[in-house]
């Protein structure tokens, strides 16, 4: 059996450049990871089989299908290997812009790799990561990237490992092809020199449709030591970079007060 850690994706910072004729947009949007996600599990068996528990199963139960199911399912029809057993402990909210699903897509790929000797760099691992959605190639890379295209053209580039990073969801869920839809059609421009000092584009649509998430934001913002404090994906969970780590504690024990979900963390 082998473990996988299916990391959150924060992108800190995405830019909408254009809509493309095939219904997606082109972005510019720099990822990121941090060290706490959901856990997944798999082992070989005599029939597949997969099972979800943790504090964010109730929202994926009775799902026959879904991302993790998709990707055992494409990894055996291009390597083989069987069938297997999997087991998701969800830990990040669902439909919260930080990957989850495709994180948990991305780390049943690595676990299957791993357990048939497929080479993580494989092109036809990242063929399948494709295929399963615009953020999988990107959590299935697993490091700080510029992603362009959907966000599957990655460049990796250097990250800041160890930043100390607050986690902050209102509870809603938010429709990512909403927020799209919801874009001004403006382009703000690229992604310069210093990509934290971009924006995050679907901010303003998704506010309007979940104005939470300016709380969320206005709290973050107001927290001392914070570096950087936006909005990640199409929402609604928000992050805050901190100076250190006694600094985002003190924020986790400030927001506290609004029972939103909240996790302490560390970018990889």
């Amino acid at each position: 059996m082998l473990t996988e850690i299916a990391r959150a994706k924060l992108n800190l910072a995405l830019h909408v450049r254009a809509r493309r004729p095939d219904g997606y947009h082109e972005l510019e949007t720099l990822f990121a990871f941090v060290e706490y996600g959901d856990v997944l599990c798999v082992a070989p068996a005599e029939a597949p089989a997969f099972q979800i528990t943790g504090p964010f199963a109730a929202a994926l139960a009775g799902e026959g299908d879904n991302l993790v199911t998709r990707a055992a399912a494409r990894f055996a029809e291009t390597f083989g290997g069987g069938a297997h057993a999997i087991h998701l402990e969800k830990h990040l909210p669902v439909a919260s812009g930080i990957g989850g699903g495709s994180a948990d897509a991305a780390a049943t790929l690595r676990a299957l790799a791993g357990l048939h000797d497929v080479a993580l760099d494989d092109p036809r691992l990242f063929a399948i990561a494709d295929g399963l959605g615009s953020d999988v190639p990107a959590c299935l890379l697993g490091g700080t990237a510029i992603g362009k295209g959907r966000g599957e053209r990655l460049e990796p580039v250097a990250g800041m490992p160890g930043t100390p990073v607050l986690l902050v969801n209102p509870g809603v869920a938010v429709s990512t092809a909403e927020v799209f839809r919801r874009w001004d059609g403006v382009d703000r421009g690229p992604l310069g020199a210093d990509p934290l000092a971009g924006r995050n584009d679907l901010e303003a649509p998704a506010r309007v449709i979940a104005p939470v998430i300016g709380d969320v934001l206005e709290a973050l913002a107001a927290q001392d030591g914070v570096t950087l404090a936006r909005m990640s994906g199409s929402g609604a969970t928000c992050f805050a970079l901190f100076e250190d780590a006694k600094a985002c504690a003190a924020a986790a024990a400030g927001v506290a007060r609004f029972g939103w979900w909240s996790v302490e963390t560390t970018l990889i």
